[in-house]
């Protein structure tokens, strides 16, 4: 029997990354998508290194064309897909709602929210059939509570974790779940970005620097190990519910 496929977006740092290893390590065949870069490469490598039929996918997610492609490309290579983790996110704007730019905004809500909708719907023809489909979404603790200069993201994650719903109810005659996963606060390079920002755009920032110097982050290794099983075991009943990894055993 061959090996399950399965799409990872935002696959070349942070959770995305591990938990790519995570899976390929239960012997998954993965498919690690994310912007074109030397981390791409090198996680795509390591890798493979586990499953040698892993691939890298270049793409853009602000980019409907680059997604197009992408798609196209995973279709050729993999007509079936077994599973798909939409991790890939941007935290940018973080400025005040009445003040932030507005193709800033929009283009987040294109990373975050429209991106994943365009590329699920181009890979249909891989998830539609007699076999069984797992779609994990990684939300946020910004898709239930509103932070400021957040605006974009929240909104995003917020119509992430509904958009995981509608797929649950749409997918359920179909064979396809969905579910969505808050990581919990992680060492990751969004972290960075946060704490990068200035107190005038982000009047919660001195919180984040405090996060990451009290050791208060979780890894994303740790993370990933967590959830990995829900990733390729969650159930048809849990489809559509949203789960906390501090929450998993």
């Amino acid at each position: 029997m061959p090996p399950q496929t399965y799409l990872v977006t935002g696959a070349s740092r942070g959770i995305g990354r591990a938990l790519s290893f995570e899976l390929a390590k239960q012997g998954v065949r993965v498919l690690l998508l994310a912007r074109p870069s030397d981390a791409l490469n090198e996680a795509t490598e390591a890798v493979q290194e586990l499953v040698p039929t892993s691939l890298g996918v270049a793409c853009d997610l602000a980019d409907m064309n680059s997604i197009a492609e992408a798609a196209a490309s995973i279709l050729e290579s993999s007509p079936t897909l077994d599973g798909i983790v939409h991790n890939a996110g941007a935290i940018a704007p973080v400025q005040p709602l009445l003040a932030v730019d507005g193709t800033a905004w929009a283009r987040s809500i294109q990373v975050n929210l429209i991106g994943v909708q365009h590329l699920t719907q181009l890979l249909a023809p891989a998830m539609t059939g007699e076999h069984r489909v797992r779609v994990t979404t990684i939300s946020s603790g910004a898709s239930l509570r509103p932070l400021p200069s957040w605006s974009a993201y929240c909104v995003a994650k917020a119509g992430q974790d509904m958009w995981a719903r509608c797929l649950a109810e749409e997918g359920r005659d179909l064979g396809i779940s969905a579910i969505s996963v808050a990581p919990g606060i992680v060492d990751t390079g969004m972290q960075a970005d946060i704490r990068a920002t200035t107190v005038d755009d982000f009047p919660l920032r001195d919180t984040f620097v405090h996060y990451h110097a009290s050791g208060q982050l979780t890894r994303a290794e740790d993370v990933a190990a967590q959830l990995v099983d829900l990733v390729l075991h969650h159930t048809m009943e849990q489809s559509g519910e949203r789960f906390d990894v501090r929450d998993l055993p």
